[in-house]
């Protein structure tokens, strides 16, 4: 009936309603296609599922492949298949996995829930094998489950082995032939019954043929080009957020907005945008004669071209003053600063070691412009926030690239207000990063002028997250860690106030 007035919590009801409606079909389609998924028609279903709002639903997705996986492992290979489609174009989707997969792991092995954890290890090594996730968390499996070995833990990590092995082997040799030293030598103790000696023994049978037989991913699985493959860096001793409030269903105030985002997004992935494009000129063909046509590059090869110039110009320089020189030459359009800061840091994150070169570079951009110091406190929150994805390597780099350029008072030390020095809200990742950006500026300005510096009254709130006086606890770590890394000095007025809290 037109014309009838409809009350606003009426309207709002009826809003809710749809969305919870929309919601509970999301979770309904998500299980059928991932209960529906074989090697057979693995990539129709992975096409099907791309339908779906998988932002929306990436809890459920989650939640659905592993319940899936728990109730048939002998399916882990066609779940880590589906899961690698998804990630290659969704990597928060393969992100959000293996962060509850970490912690399913740790709570099984903590539990000594054998049957859990075996189906949990394949799961992971499948993953591995897709490249969804980095060897190195399978480094980590077996040497969790080997480091105090029992009949249970040492049958887990040879079925954990036997399904990544192959993997392993061409990508990480000298990893497995240390896995390999630590079952023979486990053998040779005689501390294992007579199946569990066999299964080991049948184990390395299986690596001295090189895994014949038993390959990294079956053909019809492999469905994801290499260069289209991400794959995650994590830890299984870093602290995880499972997100399972994903899982549920909560009001969107931006509902339609956020549905019509991935309605964009999900042509671009199926390649229907391309499709009706074509169509639209087909049409437009008659009009093309009179009208002037308007080309936009979607394709971002000026970007890429910038970065070529850019890496280019650093690397045929022969000192900072020359780089900067001829990088101010190069002509940027409003906002492609920060694209210079980010291949200055990747350039020195991809040397063999730390040149001070790069920091000086940084220097010399930082006094030139405001916008560019701006930049550079961008991407020093940004790395900080990231830092658990870098290899050990290029976190050392980065690190003493910041401290560099903190050092030299070019890069203001609000930035170091994004760091909190807890407990909680670290991970081993960031406690490294920290470690080496403290000990650089320790080196480069003295520890009486560091100390100094974060004594200031006037930087008092700023430093208060890497000084935490909210809890005893809080302080103890900050005092801790400082003292671990050798400088124990820098927390004296923070040892002072513990124990006054202490010895009131």
């Amino acid at each position: 009936m037109e014309g009838v007035y409809v009350p606003a919590f009426r309207r709002k009801e009826k809003t809710t309603d749809m969305e919870r409606e929309s919601w509970d079909e999301l979770r309904r389609r998500i299980n059928a296609l991932v209960n529906k998924a074989s090697a057979n028609n693995l990539r129709h279903v992975a096409l099907e599922l791309f339908q779906e709002d998988l932002i929306r639903g990436r809890g459920l997705l989650c939640r659905s492949c592993m319940k899936s996986q728990m109730a048939s492992p002998a399916f882990s290979d066609v779940i880590a298949a589906l899961i690698a489609v998804v990630n290659s174009k969704l990597p928060s989707v393969g992100d959000l996995l293996l962060r509850r997969l970490v912690l399913r792991i740790r709570r099984a092995y903590d539990r000594n829930d054998k049957p859990l954890l075996l189906a949990v290890v394949r799961f992971l090594a499948h993953l591995v094998n897709q490249r969804v996730a980095c060897e190195v968390i399978a480094l980590e499996v077996v040497h969790m489950l080997l480091g105090e070995p029992t009949e249970s833990s040492v049958e887990v990590a040879v079925a954990f082995v036997r399904e990544c092995g192959a993997l392993l082997l061409e990508v990480s040799p000298s990893g497995i032939n240390v896995i390999f030293d630590v079952f023979r030598r486990i053998v040779q103790e005689g501390d294992l019954e007579f199946r569990s000696r066999c299964l080991v023994e049948s184990l390395v049978a299986l690596r001295r043929a090189n895994f014949e037989g038993r390959p990294a991913v079956r053909d019809k699985l492999d469905l994801v080009d290499s260069d289209e493959k991400v794959t995650h860096v994590i830890s299984l001793f870093d602290e995880s957020d499972p997100e399972t409030s994903l899982d549920v269903y909560k009001p969107d105030p931006e509902f339609h907005q956020n549905e019509k985002k991935y309605e964009q997004l999900k042509r671009k992935i199926l390649g229907e945008q391309e499709k009706e494009e074509v169509d639209d000129d087909d049409d437009d063909d008659d009009n093309d004669d009179d009208e002037g046509t308007v080309i936009h590059d979607h394709t971002e090869t000026d970007l890429v071209s910038l970065r070529r110039t850019i890496y280019q110009t650093i690397m045929s320089s022969l000192n900072f003053e020359e780089a900067g020189h001829k990088l101010l030459q190069i002509r940027l359009e409003p906002g492609q600063e920060m694209e210079l800061c980010v291949m200055i840091l990747e350039c020195c994150a991809e040397e063999r070691t730390y040149r001070p070169f790069y920091g000086h570079l940084a220097h010399r951009f930082c006094l030139r412009s405001k916008t560019y110091r701006e930049c550079f406190e961008n991407l020093f929150v940004q790395q900080y926030a990231t830092v658990h994805r870098l290899e050990t390597n290029k976190l050392s780099k980065v690190a003493m690239f910041f401290a560099h350029v903190l050092a030299a008072g070019s890069l203001p030390w609000r930035v170091l207000g994004n760091v909190w020095l807890t407990e909680e809200d670290t991970t081993s990742s960031s406690r490294i990063f920290l470690k080496i950006l403290f000990q650089e500026l320790s080196e480069q300005m003295g520890l009486r002028a560091l100390n100094e510096k974060l004594q200031d009254p006037t930087m008092e709130d700023t430093f208060e997250s890497m000084f935490p006086k909210d809890h005893p606890r809080n302080m103890r770590f900050s005092i801790n860690f400082f003292t671990s890394i050798g400088l124990g000095g820098i927390t004296e007025r923070l040892r002072q106030l513990l124990a006054q809290r202490q010895n009131p």
